[in-house]
């Protein structure tokens, strides 16, 4: 099979999630019910994805005692975007949107408009820095790709926030080979997950080949021409042998995924490891309340059983069949075993290492921003 670019590989993948799931972190076959131990409740319960208490200031900006962020209300956050001009239109947002989303052009001008000023203002900064280097070493300057890591939990919005990002810093003078790659091609085999038994913590960190994912980065980020990564099929709901992505020598790399702001395991003797997010320039965390994300992904579930499941091919065209009540049933046992564990124990503690928070409200909607300065 010839190797796709990320661009194309991306188009496909949400193709594959509109016709096969979409449903991610499914497990591959209904679970037992069971009691839920005291210790699992208050896990679950103490973590609604709140935002950190803070003081309101005139403008609509206030700085967190004790914090490293500073915390905009969208309105402050939208005057930063300055002169920065539109240059997506409502149908390319609605192309960009994913299943039950509400993204919007006037979002995109008052949110994330204001972050790719932001992200390009970075991009500068970080090429100044490594020329800087270069000189202090006696090397010549290369062009040194920036990466951007985009984490949070299923049904949040991630990658049609990385979607987004993508179309308009690719639209920047300064930045036009913008690549986006999502962590799901890096996921284990289902042959190999079941192997190990790891069937039902597909989206945990333990079932994605983070060496490849780690060599894939480092190597994009060392400017070596040609990288290649493995594809994921949301259709079959598995890697497709033999099949590839092949990223030249972006401008920018988005990598897109639920764990990759996770710290670096610890090396054999007690030495450091690598984590994903040292090769990050610059990292987004979308946030939510927990409520409102498991409320999102029991929609979005319902939407995708009424088509996507309905293909005969499909990994989960057994759901196809469900009632409505079967179905919400089902999505709310999928999300209290797999994914709420999974942002629980995994995605909301790596919060705080993001660069930039993106809070949403009930809506979907971005409401507040979190940016660390320090």
């Amino acid at each position: 099979m010839p190797p796709l670019s990320a661009r194309e590989q991306d188009t496909a993948t949400r193709e594959a999630k509109a016709r096969g799931t979409g449903a991610s972190r499914t497990p591959p076959a209904p679970l037992a019910n069971g009691a839920r131990s005291a210790t699992r409740a208050r896990r679950s319960g103490g973590a609604k994805g709140r935002p950190q208490q803070h003081r309101p200031s005139p403008g609509g900006v206030a700085r967190l005692v004790g914090s490293p962020f500073v915390d905009l209300d969208r309105a402050a956050w939208s005057r930063l975007r300055d002169t920065t001009p539109t240059t997506l239109t409502e149908d390319d947002v609605a192309g960009l949107r994913g299943l039950g989303e509400v993204v919007d052009l006037h979002e995109v001008q008052e949110v994330y408009l204001p972050l790719s000023r932001l992200l390009t203002l970075y991009v500068r900064g970080v090429e100044q820095l490594h020329s800087a280097t270069s000189t202090f070493l006696g090397e010549a300057p290369e062009r040194t790709p920036f990466v951007i890591g985009i984490a949070g939990s299923v049904a949040v919005g991630k990658s049609t926030t990385a979607r987004i990002l993508r179309e308009l810093l690719s639209r920047w003078p300064d930045t036009p080979r913008v690549e986006l790659i999502t962590t799901d091609g890096f996921l284990l085999p289902n042959a190999e997950l079941a192997r190990r038994g790891l069937m039902e913590r597909k989206g945990f960190p333990e079932s994605y080949d983070r060496r490849r994912l780690l060599r894939f980065v480092s190597d994009v980020k060392s400017g070596i021409p040609e990288v290649r990564a493995p594809v994921y099929s949301h259709l079959s709901y598995d890697i497709v042998p033999g099949a590839e992505i092949v990223v030249r020598r972006p401008d920018v790399l988005i990598v897109e995924g639920l764990n990759v702001l996770q710290p670096a395991r610890p090396g054999p003797a007690g030495r450091q490891g690598v984590a994903l997010s040292d090769f990050f320039d610059f990292s987004v965390y979308v946030d939510a309340r927990t409520d409102d994300v498991r409320t999102w992904y029991v929609n979005r579930f319902l939407r995708l059983r009424e088509t996507a499941f309905s293909r005969p091919e499909s990994f989960f065209h057994r759901y196809a069949t469900l009632s409505d009540a079967e179905a919400a049933g089902r999505a709310e046992q999928i999300w209290r075993d797999i994914n709420e564990k999974n942002l629980v124990e995994n995605i909301l503690p790596t919060r705080g290492r993001a660069t930039l928070v993106l809070m949403k409200g009930q809506d979907h909607a971005v409401s507040r921003i979190r940016l660390r300065k320090l």
